[in-house]
């Protein structure tokens, strides 16, 4: 297939996932083998599936912290496994937006500063927040009132709010710049079902309007109601049973 074929065959998805085969480093035996997964651009994917099934294993193949034993993950038509570390993160940054688990925010500066830190990587995000806004911090304030934060609350540090706003600040942090791939890895765990309902209602909202991609990981399959694709991981992991090993995949993250 030639580049242009390729990219054109890849132009109606963010991320595409073909023969994807992964194990450990030092194993042998696979821990997610997938043939096919593709993400639409534009679209919401809920992502579900018992403890341990790999779910956060794949979120890191996606955004490529982790590479495949064999097989592709493309985003935007790139393979993860083409590019050198350094020019596989400035990708990342440009990209791919995370809600970690955890929030992994900088507790000590305000909640302001924590959304800005992907400005600070990413020039092509940067600019996107400047032609939307004017400025990357005015970028920034806009999504954090959207997420339903008071201009009060904006410049607190981020270790002075709720667990409701933190988790709102961190959305904020991986939607500014539009990014064309949103991921979340379980993001509602550790909020009630009201807030849980208003904090969706805002991300999609946010994501809706930075027409990105999301992919969203939950065990409440409650959730699956606000997605228009639903993708159960032991359905298309071909390994059975699965055998992922312990490990640190990216701060927050949880398998």
């Amino acid at each position: 297939m030639t580049a242009s074929a390729a990219l054109s065959a890849s132009a109606d998805f963010v991320l595409s996932i073909d023969h994807l085969v992964y194990a450990w480093p030092g194993h042998t035996d696979p821990v997610l083998k997938i043939n096919d997964l593709r993400i639409p651009l534009h679209s919401r994917t809920f992502l579900y599936g018992p403890s341990g099934c790999g779910k956060s294993t794949l979120l890191s193949l996606m955004a490529g912290v982790l590479l495949p034993t064999s097989g592709s993950v493309e985003l935007l038509g790139q393979r993860w496994q083409r590019l050198k570390t350094a020019r596989r993160d400035r990708y990342r940054a440009d990209h791919v937006g995370y809600i970690f688990q955890q929030f992994n925010l900088v507790p000590y500066i305000s909640a302001l500063q924590n959304v800005l830190a992907p400005c600070y990587f990413s020039a092509q995000r940067r600019q996107a927040a400047m032609a939307d806004h004017g400025s990357p911090a005015a970028g920034a304030e806009a999504l954090l009132l959207a997420m339903g934060l008071t201009p009060e609350d904006i410049n607190r540090p981020a270790g002075n709010l709720s667990v409701g706003q933190q988790q709102r600040v961190a959305a904020a942090r991986a939607l500014i710049g539009r990014p064309a791939l949103v991921i979340a890895d379980e993001p509602t765990s550790a909020l009630d079902d009201n807030t849980t309902h208003s904090f969706m209602q805002q991300l999609l909202s946010a994501v809706d309007k930075a027409q990105s991609s999301l992919v969203f990981v939950s065990h409440d399959q409650h959730l699956q109601t606000y997605f228009n694709q639903h993708v159960f991981l032991p359905e298309i992991n071909q390994v059975s049973p699965f055998t992922q090993q312990p490990a640190t995949l990216l701060p927050g993250v949880s398998a």
